[in-house]
């Protein structure tokens, strides 16, 4: 990498073990300077008249030119040479933020490329506002780092460092962040520290970056326990403070932790909590880490001192599963171990659906426990990235499901006791599709692109084949369609989301995300009445949900004075009512109690949400 010193003069820096011999050639001038290696197989150079914005190539063992492994911006694309960043240089407006708690964050999960018509960082600021409307308080970026060609999901990334150059590069990133917190707006980012994309990747070519015992199903594997481990390890954990310390991130969402692997004593796990903590000392912030991961194990949230891998949240993915395969009865054919209400109730109260059962998917038992775990440590959702994605026209929720049904499956998701996120335009029903979309410049990446997706989509028997992800219009579909908003049932849902953003706000119970005194129960058919207290039961809360085409009947099982703050249809306050009647899809909310600063009342979700 490169660093600006005093007086236009830089410092570079690259790690290649096995070499002899490193040059650096500066493209302006052609000036050719060789590097000096220390004990750890870095080799560096500090170069005079080298200012801020000059490029770059290494050249090891006097062989081609190749970008910086570390470079921190690709302003001609992944083949180009790499350009020395100024990050002393940027006057940051964000002094005053001190992050927000995480059981506070509302996640609203965006693809830059695709969120606006322009597809840049600053094009997606002027909607800010529009989010901070909604309830939106942290916003999740898929993966900046430089891609192939101009469009990408961004997990196949080539220069973790790097920030993509037509979506604004290194300053644009700066200033969308700058911006955020300014709004309120916490930034997590996505980074992918399991494989890096087969185009552009140079890594090899300076060190054993990668492993020859593992291998993920996306490519080569990270080498984090094998010959020459340690300087792949500083490289991944240099990289998540990168984005603390010159972007300012709150967080990262690491993507597939399940696909890292090591079995060294001392993990990379052990060794990115120790760096993070030092980090979050010395510079008074804070860094949260949040993992995806398939296993189904409590050890990603357990904290490394006892054994687990330290993350301060996980995704949740049984909950998306069990609540839509209840929504749409096409859902079972490829959620087929779900679909029993009694699993949503499970996910509701104890998070992983499966914990140690036989999950025919997988011909094995899978998971264990997460009962004992505080709801902020998952993360849930009813789409993301992946869901429309991987269908092969891209549908959302919104193009599977009538409009009952959305309200309710985003009534399920925001009065959960968990981290909730929505997916870019979900908020206002957005119908249109969310593609997979790519854009490789090797022919034979791009025959073999098509080929596997249409493999993948035949194994999974969708019964047509996926759109071409190379296709420029594909990815153009993609884009929202922002005027939605303020029209019609689009701005019904959107009210609606903001009503429910607002009510969890406001109630302390909803912002208990400790899931000691909550309960769910079934009734009827295909009813689930969610019960929450706050001990004493002083305050009670009471959500009723119809998960069904029938009408249901309810009979209070708790006594009192309850009154109706939030209803999905037709909201009247009901005091001592033994038997209530719901409405098919249909979600219904009752408080018992006062809170301590606002009267909840039953109320319509506008009067809610102009609140």
């Amino acid at each position: 990498m490169a660093v600006t010193i005093k007086n236009n003069s830089c410092t570079f820096t690259v790690w290649a073990p096995e070499k002899q011999e490193m040059d650096l050639r500066l493209t302006a001038d052609g000036r050719i300077i060789p590097m000096h290696k220390d004990n750890a197989g870095y080799f560096h150079c500090k170069v005079d008249n080298c200012p801020p914005g000059a490029r770059y190539y290494y050249r090891p063992e006097k062989d081609k030119d190749y970008p910086d492994p570390a470079s921190h911006y690709q302003p001609q694309g992944i083949h180009g040479p790499s350009e020395v960043v100024d990050h002393v240089g940027y006057q940051w407006n964000d002094n005053d933020w001190k992050g927000l708690p995480l059981e506070t964050l509302i996640f609203y999960e965006l693809h830059v490329g695709a969120f606006t018509a322009e597809g840049t960082f600053m094009a997606a600021v002027s909607l800010l506002d529009d989010l901070v409307a909604t309830g939106v308080n942290a916003i999740e970026l898929m993966p900046v780092c430089q891609f192939p060609g101009s469009r990408n999901w961004g997990y196949d990334g080539a220069f973790l460092y790097s920030v993509q150059n037509n979506y604004g590069g290194p300053e644009g990133l700066k200033k969308f962040v700058d911006a955020c917190h300014q709004k309120g707006i916490a930034v997590f980012l996505d980074v992918v520290y399991n494989h890096v994309g087969p185009e552009g990747d140079y890594l090899p070519f300076f060190g054993p970056y990668f492993s020859d015992k593992y291998h993920t199903p996306w490519g080569k594997a990270f080498n984090y326990d094998g010959a020459w481990s340690d300087g792949v390890r500083k490289f991944i954990v240099d990289n998540v403070l990168h984005w603390a310390e010159h972007y300012h991130i709150d967080g990262l969402r690491l993507d597939a932790v399940h696909e890292i692997f090591d079995r060294n004593a001392v993990r990379i796990w052990d060794v990115l909590h120790d760096a993070v903590e030092e980090w979050r000392q010395a510079s008074g912030r804070s860094l949260c880490l949040i993992a995806e991961s398939d296993l189904n194990s409590p050890r990603v949230v357990t904290p490394v001192s006892q054994g687990g891998h330290g993350f301060h949240a996980q995704w949740l993915d049984d909950f998306h599963h069990a609540l839509y395969v209840l929504l749409d009865k096409e859902g079972i054919k490829h959620y087929r171990d779900f679909g029993r209400l009694d699993q949503f109730a499970k996910a509701y109260t104890e998070g992983f659906v499966h914990s140690g059962e036989w999950v025919d998917f997988r011909k094995r038992r899978h998971g264990a426990s997460s009962a004992g775990l505080p709801g902020h440590q998952f993360v849930v959702f009813n789409q993301n990235h992946d869901i429309p994605g991987n269908r092969p026209g891209g549908q959302r929720l919104s193009m599977l499901v009538d409009l009952p049904r959305l309200r309710l499956a985003a009534a399920a998701l925001l009065l959960a006791p968990y981290l909730p996120m929505l997916f870019m335009g979900e908020e206002y029903g957005e119908d249109i599709p969310f593609y997979f979309f790519s854009d490789y410049e090797d022919p034979r990446l791009r025959k073999e692109l098509k080929e596997g997706r249409k493999k993948e989509f035949e194994a999974f028997d969708w019964g047509e084949e996926p759109a071409d992800p190379l296709d420029e219009a594909v990815f153009m579909q993609s884009k929202l369609q922002w005027h939605k908003r303020q029209e019609g049932h689009y701005k019904e849902i959107l009210e609606w989301h903001r009503s429910l953003i607002a009510l969890r706000k406001r109630h302390p119970l909803l912002t208990d995300l400790s899931r000691q005194r909550i309960r769910a129960d079934l009734f009827g058919t295909s009813g689930l009445a969610v019960h929450r207290h706050n001990g004493d039961n002083s305050r009670q809360l009471l959500c009723l949900f119809n998960f069904s085409e029938e009408q249901l009947d309810y009979s209070f099982a708790y006594p009192g004075e309850w009154t109706c703050i939030l209803s999905s249809h037709d909201p009247v306050a009901r005091r001592n009512i033994p038997v209530l009647r719901l409405p098919p899809w249909s979600v219904t909310v009752y408080d018992l109690g006062e809170t301590s600063t606002t009267t909840l009342r039953s109320a319509t979700f506008n009067e809610l949400s102009a609140g």
